[in-house]
């Protein structure tokens, strides 16, 4: 019958909008906050009911009409209109739920927003704990180190507490003391440009010479916490603006932070500023912004670059011996070396040390390179003398804290020298402490062919302390490797 087949249309149409408002209303329900879902649920449970009422109505009406007026014409009359009007109407009221749902869901999803952007606070409460030279205690610590908010910066992480004061133990020495540089006020020294020797020098050596006077300069970012309390091994990375993938590398392999038998170890990262002047601010925001998630970045306003090393140098002897009064142990490498921290560990632990402990890749006899064209290159005037003292290669070494501490004012007593190697190696002469040679520091890689499968073999690296150099996916490739499921047919012993 006509007026049935009206009545059939409009019922599924019907039944098709209040489902796909149904459907709506469910999905809300299940993803945003309770409050809002429920008002959501409840609202779509009354509009079910008020439509069950209305097409109980609306039959009633059908059949009266129909019963007084006989059957109803295709597409015309007072049923037809009726049906339109039935049609329009519950329409309407469709749009109009609808249309509360998803101002309903957008209300709810603002506020979860505006939650989670206080996922940030607790950077901003580490980075102003760090300023202030405050330490969280070592069980925060550890939980810190281990939220998801350090490796993923990205995903919600619980509100940590709000960092205390450090408390001062016998173990816990406080630390006072504070960066005094806040200006480099460095010039040019003039007196040098109409002496012969200084003309005769090539352009960077000129350079060099004319601000070799400047010694010190301001910080950019400073994190005295990391020395607060008894750190039994600080590792310590020279590294550059942009080299970000090397430092991440590192945090997720050997350089990672965290407590072995008792023992806390620190990791901090050196910079200097940017050198390339076109791209400096856009590597500095990037370094600020690491800084802010990682706070592990001690940097200083010189330019990072070959000659600038010895000041990486002898900035960080200063800060340590100003903050670091109870680090036992101290690293130092690059950010392209592979590091064993339990060999580390097990030749520190192995036998009594004294207080003058300095063990790496010990060079002895070696002689300045006079030949131009070498990185090393160094000129008769800047150094006259045969040989070098002994020194450790860069790539990575190891010294006492007690050392470290007394290299500094030694430091202050000798002329900036290009290489900080050697600088390095001239303290130690001052101090009249010889370096010790290891076996299992490698700063030239395993073995000097670069192509040799010896460079790519896990169980070597597995013996070693120290193995330079890598690129960062080489680096977690073969770490990967080491700490995995290896077996080796013998261990070096490292001792």
């Amino acid at each position: 019958m006509p007026n049935r087949s009206v009545e059939l249309q409009t019922n599924a149409r019907w039944n098709d909008d209040v489902q796909w408002s149904r459907d709506v209303a469910s999905k809300t329900c299940g993803n945003v906050a309770s409050i809002t879902a429920s008002l959501l649920c409840s609202g779509t449970h009354r509009a079910r009911i008020h439509r069950e009422r209305e097409d109980k109505t609306g039959k009633n009406t059908a059949g009266r009409q129909q019963d007084a007026h006989g059957p109803e014409k295709d597409g015309g009359g007072i049923v037809g209109g009726t049906e339109k009007m039935f049609i329009n109407r519950d329409r309407w009221r469709v749009y109009k739920r609808v249309s509360l749902v998803f101002f309903l869901a957008a209300v709810a999803l603002t506020v979860v927003q505006r939650g989670s952007i206080n996922i940030g606070a607790p950077f901003e409460l580490q980075r102003q704990a760090r300023m202030e030279g405050v330490e969280p205690d070592a069980a925060a610590e550890e939980k810190m180190d281990s939220s998801p908010g350090r490796k993923h910066f990205w995903k919600a992480m619980k509100r940590p507490p709000q960092p205390k004061a450090r408390r001062t133990t016998r173990n816990q020495p406080t630390i006072t003391a504070s960066w005094d540089i806040t200006s480099s006020n460095c010039s040019v020294n003039h007196n040098l440009s109409s002496q012969d020797w200084f003309k005769g020098l090539e352009d960077n050596f000129k350079q060099f010479m004319l601000y070799r006077h400047c010694r010190y300069f301001p910080m950019v970012h400073n994190h005295p916490e990391k020395c607060g309390g008894d750190i039994y091994l600080l590792m310590v990375i020279k590294s550059m603006a942009t080299q970000h993938d090397r430092r991440e590398v590192i945090r997720k392999t050997w350089g990672k932070q965290q407590v072995v038998d008792g023992k806390r170890i620190k990791t901090l990262f050196l910079l200097g500023k940017p050198s390339n002047e076109a791209e400096r601010a856009n590597h500095q925001k990037l370094v600020e912004y690491e800084n802010q998630i990682y706070g592990d970045i001690l940097q200083w306003d010189f330019l990072d670059s070959f000659f600038n090393l010895t000041l990486k140098e002898t900035h960080f002897l200063k800060w340590f011996h100003t903050y670091c009064p109870g680090v036992r142990y101290v690293f130092k490498g690059d950010d392209d070396v592979f590091v064993s921290l339990d060999n580390i560990i097990e030749y520190l632990e192995g036998s009594d040390h004294d207080r003058d402990l300095f063990v790496g890749h010990v060079i002895v006899n070696a002689r300045p390179i006079r030949n131009k064209d070498s990185k090393y290159y160094i000129p008769l005037a800047l150094y006259n003398k045969t040989l070098y003292p002994p020194y450790a290669g860069g790539g990575g070494f190891l010294m006492d804290g007690s050392l470290a501490r007394r290299l500094y004012p030694v430091a202050e007593t000798l002329e900036l020298y290009p290489i900080d190697d050697v600088f390095l190696g001239m303290c130690l002469e001052v101090l009249r402490v010889t370096p010790v040679k290891h076996s299992a520091f490698k700063t030239f890689g395993l073995v000097r062919n670069k192509s040799s499968k010896m460079n790519r073999e896990p169980c070597f690296f597995k013996s070693m302390i120290v193995v330079h150099k890598l690129l960062p996916a080489d680096l977690m490739h073969m770490w990967k490797l080491v700490n995995g499921d290896l077996v080796c047919s013998q261990k070096v012993k490292i001792l």
